[in-house]
């Protein structure tokens, strides 16, 4: 396999490392990749999928993983799929004991209402998205189950976002895997890609607060625009 890098991620132990993980798996190289990717899809955030996936598709480029890369984006994409039904059917099952208690600090059935709201509204744009950033994809399966979003809308676009996250970024890697520049400088591409990832969310988020902002002001104007328009009405009545 491709030798370690010289240095390790800043402030992480050395099995968030993809290059030391993947060579720790061993012969059963593919079972730990779907592994960790299903466990960071369905429970545990703190796991680095996004450059586990890519690592293992430059490992394929390289020869150092000797299965086919299209297999080898099938099962990580299934393994990804079912992360996801797990989280989103443990949110489904434990949310209503959480919630139960309405004077609960940390659980209140306001929460499930406004995120039920949210998924409602951005639902299918969020569970795509979600995929691409840390953390929230992990989140976003129990929330989903929480929020009681609908199980059809939920599967079918976590469909979509499963297999653009998994499959698509082994796919990136392994067609990047032969640039020198990539394997020369392969941690600053993993702090790239969760950096890159993570762009999406923040241009939804400017956006959506930029519509607060405006929202008010155009309330102000219509509130504005009523009485004026009362004033006319009422001059012709005042003169008959």
């Amino acid at each position: 396999m491709l030798a370690e890098t010289t240095t390790t991620l800043a402030l992480m132990p050395k099995w968030f490392n993809p290059e030391y993980l993947l060579t720790q798996f061993g012969a059963y190289v593919i079972v730990g990749l779907c592994l960790v990717i299903f466990i960071e899809s369905s429970i545990f955030p703190v796991l680095p999928g996004d450059s586990l996936l890519f690592t293992a598709g430059l490992f394929v480029a390289q020869g150092s993983i000797h299965t086919p890369l299209w297999l080898v984006c099938l099962v990580v994409s299934v393994a990804a799929l079912l992360g996801n039904a797990v989280g989103y059917f443990l949110g489904y099952k434990v949310g209503p004991a959480l919630f139960k208690r309405p004077d609960s600090k940390f659980f209140k059935q306001e929460y499930v209402d406004k995120t039920h709201a949210f998924l409602e509204k951005h639902g299918p744009k969020a569970v795509v998205l979600a995929r691409f950033v840390p953390f929230v994809r992990t989140f976003i399966t129990w929330i989903a189950g929480v929020g009681r979003m609908d199980p059809k809308k939920y599967f079918t676009y976590t469909i979509i976002g499963g297999i653009a996250w998994a499959g698509g970024i082994t796919a990136l890697g392994h067609v990047l895997g032969n640039i020198s520049f990539i394997k020369n400088n392969i941690e600053a591409i993993f702090i790239l890609i969760v950096l890159v990832s993570v762009v999406p969310l923040v241009i939804e988020y400017a956006r959506n607060r930029r519509q607060k902002k405006l929202a008010p002001e155009q309330d102000a104007e219509v509130t504005q625009q009523i009485p004026a328009a009362e004033v006319t009405q009422q001059i012709p009545r005042t003169e008959r």
